[in-house]
């Protein structure tokens, strides 16, 4: 007999669980069950992670819940979740955009792409709609039949939302909004009121039809991206090419890509050039000029030449792969605004149905007032009190506003980085890399004791293990001097100081001149004074008794840095440059670009630094090395270059893929206008109810009509989120976040 696991990880694909409040059904479920921990919900890739203690809480219990609530459960990475306990009911889930699978337990992948009319939900909007024109028709040929009608309309639309309601309350969570519009439909229907149950079933429905609709859309963003991969690659081998599936390419492979062929996989070019389209993978509209040595990745287009490309990343691994990874794991990472709606959803729906029981029983009670009129006016104030709107508000704006940053080479991981980015009043740069273009040359060798070329061979060396732009300068260097470089052992690096290694039989080391300056003559110091004032960075090679050689390397600043900071500024953001650099060349760099400077700063000052600026007011920080990661982790959004490295990208909260300083106030506006698209939201869905709440006290609202201030709300949060999909098209006016 096989023993309960204590600690199973379970990984489920919930069939139907396609939105915001669906999640949130299931995430209250899971939380009251005994021995569950860890769970994450997407709605996007419509899955449940969690860990189970199955001595406690046995995994066909929690499936069975699913079902229950109806959703269909399928449990990934095995054959079947578990035996069905019941067939498969086809009824329609709140928002869903699929039809229930007859076989409930087995693993199957989701199924997309279905018109809104095949969905179970579609497919009751079209029924009740149906017989709701027929039951009007039926009003002027045969009246005595139309009630009937209307009856039936109601009793078949309210049935799946009865079903919903029942398991909820049955599960822990009886102030449903299933359970809401179910009282008003019941409650409808026992006061005579047949036609305007009847509408409002069918309004409710087509509100949850046009959330799965926003939530489709959603996802169709992340299935565009899934698809810009070629199935298919030449595979370079002695033999000569042949076909094979993408996914099953291995780093260190070759591959050829022939002009108008789609990149399989992330790599190197080793031979041609060609103009590379990347605006699939990074939003940028201009084909770029590579050639051998440069990177590419995959689902870039290859418009003009042939090139061959060695893989450098697994397909589980490469740069869409990691997108699509960082956008699904964003719904994680809810907004602070998000989890307040929540919070206070979870007491407004209890609050509504009090206050609904309050106006349909005191006045008859206490007044003598007539139980018709104010059963009515309470069954209104369900209706228009259903919380669909305000819980989609937030949730429909994020997602997105996140879509759309992501279209545009704005990779944003979470609705909490979205929120906050809006907010920040500084942001803080790294330099090399990142306000400069990482690319710095050799500009200059001088030698001191040693002969130039020797100078470049050992420092080229010393350097060969190491990934800072600085050093790959170097190795270029040597390497276009056709230098032989000897090898080196116990090489590492002294953060904010430099390299070492044993080269030759004697440690040498390239340092920064404030970390040689013992070993330095007034000549040398002089020199290198020449060097940073015209803007170069300086490194002295040296032993451990004197300089033996000093190399002075430039790096260009980006050519949008200027307008970018400029564009700060405009948004009412300070900028600064924080830099390990020496002061000179940091000068000489901001004072071209605009911008304050701390220079001379190690790892650790810069941590210092970013706590001071948080003292006054939000921070971001731009950084793309791995000495940049514990910064980018301090401040309140963190905030990588693209081509930066993978601890530099994972601790980061944002990613500008495209490598554009342009892209940090790109980022900024992207959040203000999400946070004011969430509060026009939030104006809606509130407005609307208070408009409809007073109408019907007064006694001018009647049941169809309290439907729309939900209905209503739902449909304009909905049609506003979705406009946030069309950001950056067209200049849009933001206000502060």
């Amino acid at each position: 007999m096989t023993r309960p696991d204590p600690n199973a990880s379970l990984t489920y694909f919930v069939e139907g669980m396609d939105c915001a409040s669906c999640v949130q059904k299931v995430e209250r479920m899971v939380d009251r069950l005994p021995g569950t921990g860890a769970v994450r919900t997407s709605f996007t890739r419509q899955t449940l992670e969690l860990t189970l203690d199955e001595t406690r809480t046995d995994r066909a219990v929690l499936e069975g819940n699913l079902r229950a609530l109806g959703y269909v459960p399928s449990l990934r990475g095995h054959a079947e979740a578990s035996p069905p306990s019941a067939p498969a009911t086809h009824e329609p889930h709140d928002h869903s955009g699929h039809d229930h699978a007859s076989h409930a337990g087995h693993t199957h992948a989701p199924r997309t792409g279905l018109p809104w009319y095949a969905t179970g939900i579609g497919r009751l909007v079209l029924l009740t709609g149906a017989l709701l024109v027929a039951a009007y028709a039926l009003g002027f040929l045969a009246p005595a039949f139309a009630d009937a009608f209307y009856i039936v309309a109601t009793l078949i639309g309210v049935a799946p939302f009865a079903r919903k309601a029942w398991a909820g309350a049955r599960l822990g969570d009886p102030f449903s909004i299933n359970m809401l519009v179910t009282l008003a439909a019941v409650g409808a229907l026992l006061i005579g009121e047949a036609p305007e149950g009847a509408v409002v079933v069918f309004f409710f429905a087509v509100g949850e039809l046009l959330e799965g609709v926003a939530a489709g859309k959603a996802r169709q963003g992340i299935q565009a991206l899934a698809a810009l991969t070629p199935k298919t690659a030449l595979l370079l081998e002695a033999g000569g090419a042949r076909e094979v599936p993408a996914d099953t390419l291995r780093v260190g492979q070759v591959v050829q890509v022939n002009p108008g062929g789609r990149v399989p996989a992330d790599g190197v070019i080793l031979t041609g050039t060609s103009g590379l389209d990347d605006s699939p993978v990074t939003g940028e509209s201009v084909p770029v000029t590579k050639t051998a040595g440069d990177r590419v990745y995959a689902g870039s287009i290859s418009t003009d030449g042939g090139i061959t490309v060695q893989v450098d990343r697994a397909a589980s691994d490469n740069t869409i792969a990691r997108i699509i990874h960082m956008v699904e794991e964003a719904e994680a990472s809810r907004a602070p605004t998000a989890r307040f709606i929540d919070r206070f959803s979870r007491g407004y729906t209890p609050a509504v149905v009090a206050v609904s029981a309050l106006v349909a029983l005191a006045p008859p009670l206490l007044l003598g007032q007539p139980w018709h009129e104010w059963l009515y006016k309470g069954l209104a104030l369900l209706l228009i009190g259903c919380p669909c709107a305000l819980v989609l508000s937030v949730p429909a704006a994020i997602t997105s506003g996140i879509s759309a940053g992501t279209r545009r080479g704005l990779l944003i991981k979470g609705g909490a980085a979205l929120e906050q980015i809006g907010r920040v009043t500084t942001v803080a740069f790294d330099k090399t890399g990142t306000l400069t273009v990482g690319r710095p040359q050799v500009t200059d060798v001088h030698g001191v004791t040693l002969p130039r070329e020797a100078v470049l061979r050992l420092a080229g060396a010393v350097e060969a293990g190491s990934s800072h732009p600085l050093a790959k300068a170097v190795l270029a260097a040597a390497r276009e001097a056709g230098l032989s470089l000897p090898p080196a052992t116990d090489a590492r690096a002294r953060a904010g100081h430099g390299v070492q290694a044993t080269v030759e039989g004697r440690t040498l080391h390239v340092s920064s001149p404030r970390a040689a300056a013992a070993l330095l003559t007034p000549d040398l110091a002089a020199r290198i004074a020449a060097f940073e004032e015209d803007g170069k960075t300086a490194v002295v090679l040296h032993d451990a008794h004197e300089a033996l050689g000093i190399l002075a390397v430039r790096d260009e600043a980006r050519e949008d840095a200027r307008a970018a900071i400029a564009d700060l500024n405009a948004l009412g953001v300070k900028a600064v440059m924080l830099t390990g650099d020496n002061a000179r060349t940091a000068h000489a760099i901001a004072g071209g670009l605009n911008l304050d400077v701390q220079a001379e700063l190690l790892p650790e000052d810069k941590l210092r630094v970013i706590d001071a600026l948080k003292a006054q007011g939000s921070v971001a920080m731009i950084g793309d090395g791995i000495n940049d990661a514990p910064a980018l982790a301090r401040a309140d959004v963190g905030v990588a270059m693209g081509g930066g490295t993978d601890v530099a990208l994972e601790t980061a909260d944002a990613a500008l893929l495209r490598e554009r300083v342009g892209g940090v106030p790109d980022l900024i506006r992207l959040s203000r206008a999400t946070m004011g698209n969430i509060r026009q939201n939030i104006f809606f869905a509130l407005a609307l109810k208070a408009v409809f709440l007073v109408t019907t006290l007064l006694g001018y609202t009647n049941l169809w009509m309290a439907i729309l201030a939900d209905t209503g709300a739902t449909a304009l949060v909905t049609l506003n989120a979705l406009r946030l999909l069309g950001w950056g098209r067209a200049p849009v006016q933001e206000g502060r976040a």
